[in-house]
């Protein structure tokens, strides 16, 4: 099977790891990432006014060139604010109109493309039983704390990943993989990441929460798919669990990692 492939920027600077584990993965479960052709920086964050279309072109770009393959994101910051886009130009005329008539599409795009995160891919296209028939390394042993922060989910009723409150896409990835789910208060709370540069105190204050949460719980480690995740509970948090991207453990598992 065939999709076409979102990485962004930090995926081919500071996060390469995370592309690399997740292309290599796929191709191991019989999925192609096609990665596409000119993309552009997604942003980074979905701006909440109406009125403002220019940081969204590059999303719907990506969007109109996925139309007939879909697309798989991976970077949480990346999958939010491509999702939120889609939803907007599906679900709001005015906006949608504003936007095609600047791109001046042959065909004008209306939210047409599917848009999945790895994770789903692997849940709903791979399917997580298949998944644990793949694997030839199983982590057994090892406790494994799901990380997913406050982009992955968030706002619900757009992404439509899991429940935000109470999410099991990553526990049950973590269990397909032979690892032991470590389950804990903060897992879904925001680290402090978006802070670290203005604040880091508070940032490091929130990320040692998290951090320390998962710890007390049993965790040997924790996994995240959000590169600003992974950087502030590296570099912020006091505690002393390592973090990984989840596609290094699966590439591990799945007997590809380099």
């Amino acid at each position: 099977m065939v999709f076409s492939y979102y990485p962004g920027c930090t995926l081919k600077t500071k996060a390469k790891d995370l592309d690399r584990y997740a292309r290599a993965s796929a191709e191991a479960l019989g999925i192609t990432l096609n990665e596409l052709e000119n993309w552009q920086c997604c942003g980074g964050a979905f701006t909440m006014a109406r009125d403002e279309i220019a940081t969204k072109l590059s999303s719907v770009r990506a969007l109109e060139a996925s139309r007939e393959t879909g697309l798989v994101t991976l970077c949480s910051a990346c999958h939010n604010v491509i999702k939120q886009t889609n939803h907007a130009m599906a679900n709001d005329e005015e906006f949608a109109m504003k936007v095609n008539n600047y791109m001046k599409l042959d065909t004008p795009y209306h939210g047409e493309t599917k848009v999945i995160h790895y994770l789903e891919m692997l849940r709903d296209v791979v399917g997580f039983d298949k998944l644990a028939a793949a694997v030839k390394n199983p982590l057994k042993g090892k406790k494994i704390a799901a990380y997913y922060g406050c982009l992955l989910l968030r706002p619900g009723k757009v992404l439509g990943m899991d429940n935000p409150e109470n999410p099991q896409i990553i526990e049950d990835f973590i269990r397909a993989i032979g690892g032991t789910p470590v389950i804990y208060p903060y897992r879904n709370e925001c680290c402090g990441g978006y802070m670290a540069t203005e604040d880091k105190a508070l940032a490091s204050k929130k990320s040692t929460l998290v951090m320390d949460s998962a710890a007390e719980n049993g965790a040997d480690m924790m996994i995240t798919a959000c590169p600003l995740c992974l950087y502030n509970l590296t570099k912020n948090a006091s505690g002393a669990l390592p973090v990984y991207y989840f596609t290094e453990l699966l590439a591990e598992a799945l007997g590809v990692k380099e």
